[in-house]
């Protein structure tokens, strides 16, 4: 307690310092923040009562499976979007005065830790309500929401704990992939089978972790928390600058920068290629061996085919907008080299690469991934008699993919225009239609196949038109 009391002491010394220091807080400054917290809890209460009413059905045996694997998806997100970020990181004032102090390390700690365990607490219980909806309740309404909120709430609380041990101790990080995922297929197993006793026993699991947690804030290494902190700099940065290319760069350099990756020898294709197809072959090797070195993030491409199945069993609009969206997500994850060269193309220049040959072959990676997704959604869809325009689909996503991963960042000198629902800046949209306009006109039959009823062979004539095409004009272009 004397420690709690000394950083606060330290802190209020140091806000009162600064020339922007601001008033004290007073009962009408207090009053307000209720008051907002009262009139959020009312906007909520309608929409919260209406997705209760939703949820309170029996369970589609057909979707359970589905929905559960998104389930899963979202809470493995949710914890490694927190292990990236650190977990545990703190303003920049404290980490350039406080984390190197001489004051306890905890203390200093204590609230970013109390944050982090009420961000957990509230993504558990959206993770409770995803198991709800997917499973339904067994019994009463009311119990049914409060084994899973319970249940959600352990799994991120507990998952957030781990991921604190795996930012204090190497040990820990080491097997920080694999308790995660034992924790969550605990969680799921209780919740589909022992939802009660489940409960009861996450809780006592999340409480232990928790507790290994906070004591673990004590040995936190300065060097960890510091790169944490500069990450959520960042962040926040990228975030202000409403500039997303930013935050993904964030994450795949916090991602390779602590790796240590071993040599390996080029495949037979590259050593005994004529010289001219083994130059072109050879930037595009990157790619292919850079998304093999992330082998869950194939796994989660791999899983999140099913969405469409879930979300929009019915073959419409919305599936479309899915399947065209999950395709172009799974290419972009080959694209990596592509955006390497669009940001310093000074490497490629170096090489002396011929701009179309170099094209063409970083495109074969990201058109591979994305028929591989189109085909895996297309079964859990049932639509086998679609699985031919995944290949013919594909080279025209591969194309807006690269496209999209070339693009400079955004423009917000570019004025606004009006619309009957607002003023819309020019910049952002151009931005966030780069790439994505070329893929949808070169994937334009079989987005319309999705749609209505056509003639198939006529369709697929015309999707593979257009999609060989899209792709050999973007090839092209890049001698302009």
């Amino acid at each position: 307690m004397n420690a709690d009391r000394t950083v606060l002491a330290v802190r209020a010394y140091v806000r009162s310092r600064r020339q922007d220091h601001p008033r004290p807080r007073s009962w009408s400054d207090r009053y307000a923040a209720v008051f907002g917290l009262a009139m959020a809890a009312v906007l909520l209460a309608h929409p919260l009562s209406l997705a209760l009413g939703a949820v309170a059905r029996q369970a589609d045996p057909a979707r359970i499976v589905p929905g559960l694997i998104l389930v899963v998806l979202a809470l493995g997100a949710f914890l490694a979007a927190a292990r990236a970020l650190g977990p545990v990181a703190v303003s920049a004032a404290d980490a350039a005065w406080l984390v190197l102090s001489p004051l306890p390390r905890r203390a200093v700690l204590s609230r970013s830790a109390g944050i982090l365990l009420a961000v957990a607490l509230a993504a558990g219980v959206a993770i409770g309500f995803g198991l709800l909806a997917v499973l339904g309740p067994e019994s009463g309404l009311a119990a049914a929401v409060l084994t899973s909120a319970v249940l959600g709430m352990s799994a991120s609380a507990g998952g957030m704990a781990l991921s604190v041990l795996a930012q204090a101790d190497p040990g820990w990080d080491r097997a920080w992939p694999a308790a995660v995922l034992t924790l969550v297929v605990l969680v799921v197993l209780a919740a589909v089978f022992v939802p009660v006793p489940g409960s009861a026993a996450a809780v006592v699991a999340a409480a232990l972790l928790a507790r290994r947690a906070w004591a673990a804030l004590t040995r936190l290494p300065a060097a960890s928390v510091l790169a944490a902190s500069t990450r959520a700099g960042h962040l926040a940065a990228g975030t202000a600058g409403l500039d997303p290319s930013t935050l993904t760069w964030i994450a795949e350099d916090n991602h390779w920068r602590s790796r240590v990756l071993r040599s390996r020898p080029w495949p037979a294709l590259l050593t005994t290629a004529r010289r001219g197809f083994r130059t072109s072959l050879a930037p595009a090797w990157y790619d292919w061996r850079r998304f093999a070195r992330r082998p869950l993030r194939a796994v989660a491409l791999a899983a999140s085919a099913a969405l469409p199945a879930l979300a929009a069993p019915d073959q419409g609009g919305l599936t479309a907008v899915l399947l065209f969206g999950g395709a172009m997500t799974a290419a972009v994850a080959g694209t990596a080299g592509m955006r390497r060269d669009a940001s310093d193309p000074s490497l490629s220049r170096l090489l002396g690469l011929a701009p179309r040959p170099t094209r063409a072959a970083r495109s074969l990676l990201p058109a591979l991934l994305s028929c591989a997704w189109l085909a895996l959604a297309l079964v859990f869809l049932g639509l086998p008699g679609l699985l031919p325009f995944a290949p013919l689909a594909a080279p025209a996503i591969a194309a807006g993919a690269l496209r999209m991963a070339a693009r400079r960042p955004i423009d917000h000198s570019m004025p606004a225009f009006e619309t009957p629902g607002g003023a819309i800046p020019l910049g952002p949209m151009i931005w966030a239609l780069t790439g994505i306009d070329i893929a949808v006109i070169g994937s334009l039959p079989f987005l319309t196949a999705l749609t209505g009823p056509s003639a198939l062979a006529a369709t697929l004539a015309a999707q593979a038109v257009t999609g060989a095409g899209v792709l050999a004009a973007w090839v092209w272009w890049a001698a302009r």
